[in-house]
């Protein structure tokens, strides 16, 4: 069932905003609107601006338990009760000097990370570098070229005797090299080199001098980053072992932080106001009825605050949020509302009705006692250690999928051991006029099908009459109107293929004809009732032409909508006879089966067919029945201090 909701407005002066969060909303379920938007045609409002200031600490929490692993347990369990704030400071400072440490290193690890970049590109250098650096008659350039202009750039270097280049690395992009020239032809060569696209890259200035006179910077490089990851390794080792230390009291004041920092929070969806020079602030949501109900008799001593309800149910724009509240053992079904959407307040909630037909239909398209255990035993299972929905729901169906298996004698395929308390659906047959011989489980299956169609349009008129829609719960395809055609067509049917009279010609013509034609003509009635002056808006021969065409396209969905539930009859037989192929290859009619392939080719059974029958049943469900009377257009109620108070404890 859906749980009924008020909208409440609670407002009180700015300075007792802390307190109402901590004494009332955090003991009560409230889904907060933002009080801006829901009060927009009030003036003089204006949002909170207070910075949050529990933020910077929690970012401070957070990096330092990105220090540890989070896979780790937290060490022995250790209690504080003080100043939270205290407490961070204090383990701050103790690994502050580490961090200092560490960043220090990490920007020399940087600069020599850049000076190996630097360098790379002439690494093998014919001449020592250290040399060259040296040189101070002789002007050198070390730089690069484009690939795309290298083939040219050489061409034309070979044939300058005045300069010596010396091609160093290569990349996808450029081309590495020195070149010198003597300090007379300098600028000339300078100036050649430079319209030839060679880019300079001045290492003398970029390089510090003790580097320069090394005769092996490359190894020099290696050597220092080398050391300098061991000093931040053995840093972060030591900082690693100052936070694990305290782990669990990092972790409890993060659980502290997140809750007052989601309390503070809250001032973003609230407004505040002025009267006589006193701030006041109003906060808006959404409270189940008899927890609303609570907090008004709860706040009516205090002076300071006033809670007012609003009834906003009728609101297209800012309809109530839904909140699912059902007996235990319908809960888990509520997975598959939430997967095709949740019921609008006023909206009949259908996960009892999805969990009874859901699991009997399962039952009745895998009956098998012995199987049927097997999936209620390993649902309930991973339901238990895993808490999965899908796992209950899983054991629910398996659980009449024993009970079907009882009905049709059978237990792991074998259909000899135990009776058929009711029918072997490969054997059971009937004689249908104008038909001929049916299976019986097809036959059933149809009726089955046509009684769930008739209760989901029951539903569907509760709907329209709870949102007083007069169109949708008397004259739409679904409401009245079509209850009574379908009803009527179903209970002829019924009539004929039992040998039993049917209805007169007036009477079929009545139960026929009339609700077709109040389909047909449900907008024009439904526009006189409304008095409205226009009862036909886009002209008479549109109205007719798109009126025969919905008529036709109404009898036809009819039609195959009970047709579709011939699957639950022709998966009970392909059932069993998958199940006679297994025993078959097996050799069970010999008397002595391999049970090798009997239990294999039960687990594939299990396995395959109860994936397939639970998508076919899941399908069912929400394009034959939903279809009929279910929208799914509702939002979900999402509780803001759902952890809050638990956080800040």
């Amino acid at each position: 069932m859906v749980e009924k909701m008020k909208f409440i407005s609670i407002t009180g002066p700015r300075e007792e905003f802390d307190r109402v969060l901590d004494d009332y909303l955090g003991k009560y379920s409230i889904h907060l609107e933002n009080a801006l938007s829901e009060l927009k045609t009030v003036p003089n409002l204006r949002p909170f601006t207070d910075v949050n200031p529990y933020k910077e600490t929690l970012t401070r929490i957070n990096s330092l338990l990105t220090l540890t692993d989070p896979q780790q347990p937290a060490g022995p369990e250790e209690t504080f009760s003080g100043d939270m704030a205290v407490l961070i400071n204090d383990l701050s400072a103790a690994i502050s000097g580490l961090e200092e440490e560490k960043k220090t290193l990490s920007e020399q690890r940087e600069l020599w990370q850049g000076y190996a970049a630097l360098l790379h590109p002439f690494q093998n250098l014919e001449h020592q570098l250290s040399s060259i650096l040296k040189f101070d008659f002789i002007n050198y350039c070390f730089g690069r070229i484009s690939l795309q202009y290298y083939d040219n750039f050489r061409d034309y270097i070979s044939k300058i005797p005045d300069t010596l280049y010396f091609k160093c690395d290569s990349t996808a992009e450029y081309v590495y090299g020195v070149y010198f020239v003597s300090a007379s032809m300098r600028e000339r060569i300078d100036a050649i080199y430079s319209s030839l696209h060679f880019e300079p890259i001045p290492l003398r200035e970029q390089l510090p001098k003790e580097l320069q006179q090394e005769e092996n910077p490359f190894l020099t490089i290696a050597q220092t980053i080398e050391n300098l990851d061991d000093q931040i390794a053995s840093v972060n080792d030591k900082l690693l072992e100052q936070v694990s230390k305290h782990k669990s009291l990092f972790l409890q004041a993060k659980a502290h932080y997140e809750g007052l920092s989601e309390h503070f929070e809250v001032r973003k969806l609230a407004a505040c106001t002025k009267e006589d020079e006193k701030v006041y602030f109003i906060l808006c949501g959404w409270m189940p009825e008899k927890e609303a109900l609570a907090l008004m008799k709860e706040t009516e001593s205090d002076e300071q605050i006033d809670v007012l309800f609003e009834d906003k149910e009728a609101d297209e724009f800012n309809p109530a949020p839904t909140r699912l509240k059902n007996p235990g053992i319908f809960r888990p079904f509520q997975m598959f509302i939430r997967m095709y959407g949740l019921p609008a307040q006023g909206e009949i909630d259908p996960t009892i009705f999805v969990a009874l037909t859901y699991a009997f239909i399962f039952g009745w398209m895998f009956g098998d006692v012995g199987q049927g255990a097997v999936l209620a035993v390993g649902g309930f299972l991973l339901y238990k250690f895993k808490k999965f929905d899908l796992g209950a729901i899983v054991g629910f169906a398996g659980i009449f999928s024993m009970l079907f298996g009882f009905l049709f004698g059978s237990i792991f395929g074998f259909e000899d051991i135990i009776k058929a308390y009711w029918l072997r659906p490969i054997t059971a047959m009937s004689d249908m006029p104008l038909i001929g011989r049916l299976n019986t489980v097809f036959v059933i299956a149809i009726a089955f099908g046509m009684g769930l169609n008739l209760i989901v349009m029951i539903f569907h008129i509760i709907n329209g009459l709870r949102t007083k829609d007069k169109e949708y719960a008397f004259f739409d395809q679904n409401g009245l109107a079509g209850f009574v055609f379908y009803g009527a067509a179903a209970a002829v049917i019924i009539l004929f293929m039992t040998g039993r009279p049917v209805p007169g010609a007036i009477v079929l013509a009545l139960l026929f004809g009339l609700p077709l034609l109040l389909i047909a003509f449900k907008e024009p009635i439904c526009r006189a009732l409304d008095k409205k002056k226009k009862l036909i808006q886009d002209g008479k021969v549109m109205f007719f032409v798109q009126m025969f065409f919905e008529l036709f396209e109404i009898l036809l969905s009819y039609f195959s909508n009970t047709l579709s539930f011939v699957r639950i009859g022709a998966f009970a037989v392909s059932h069993g006879a998958m199940m006679e192929v297994v025993l078959m290859l097996a050799g069970a009619q010999q008397g002595s089966p391999n049970w090798v392939v009997v239990v294999l080719g039960n687990l594939f059974v299990c396995g395959l067919e109860g994936l397939i029958v639970g998508i076919q049943v899941l399908r069912l469900e929400y394009y034959e029945l939903f279809s009929r009377f279910y929208k799914g257009t509702g939002r979900e109620f999402k509780p803001y201090f759902h952890h809050a108070k638990e956080h800040i404890k």
